[in-house]
């Protein structure tokens, strides 16, 4: 007789729960968040780091085109995250192309003119390889900015580039406000109204 008593105890007590789990939340679960964006998923920080469209790091907010990380044709780390908060222009280059030594010693020029107040930043790649990289900084007087050595194509692909001698334009939110090849005079005009 007991049973038959604790019978609807035990049913009442298994549907208030069932209750609760399911209705103790009115708002709709969160979309699981993504680590990747766009074509450039192998540049995408790992799942350690920053995986939303923004990340904050105390005061700043990352925005998703500068949650990246390299390393530079010296060898050092370099963190996309260091250009927040100050217009980038990203130069996109390889050691064998001979457009790319014409125009590089006014790329370093652009930026020693306007170092104040905006990053230059080479990516080398394309099969250019580390030691020609070098090389290549050195000779044309561009090893006086970060030159990210980008043989894989992480940079490249990230940022939609698929040949050399193009530019990237970044504003200081980090937002991409021209990609593609530039004049050298276009160039200076650009950066000039970056802000």
């Amino acid at each position: 007789m007991l049973g038959i008593r604790t019978a609807p105890a035990v049913a009442a007590l298994a549907a208030a729960v069932l209750a609760l789990t399911a209705c103790g939340d009115t708002a709709p679960p969160a979309a699981p968040k993504s680590t990747t964006a766009g074509p450039s998923a192998a540049a995408q920080p790992t799942p350690s780091g920053p995986a939303a469209s923004t990340a904050s790091t105390g005061e700043q907010t990352i925005p998703q085109t500068l949650s990246f990380s390299a390393r530079t044709v010296d060898g050092d780390s370099f963190a996309g995250s260091t250009l927040v908060g100050k217009p980038a222009v990203l130069w996109f280059w390889a050691a064998w192309c001979s457009r790319c030594r014409a125009v590089a010693g006014e790329v370093a020029a652009v930026q020693q003119d306007n170092a104040d107040r905006v990053n230059v930043i080479g990516v080398a790649g394309l099969g250019s390889g580390d030691e020609a990289m070098r090389r290549f900084a050195e000779q044309t007087g561009i090893d006086r900015f970060p030159n990210l050595a980008d043989d894989d194509g992480q940079v490249f692909r990230r940022f939609e580039v698929t040949s050399q001698e193009q530019y990237v334009l970044l504003d200081s939110a980090g937002t991409v406000v021209h990609s593609g090849p530039l004049s050298q005079q276009d160039l200076r005009k650009r950066v000039t109204g970056l802000s």
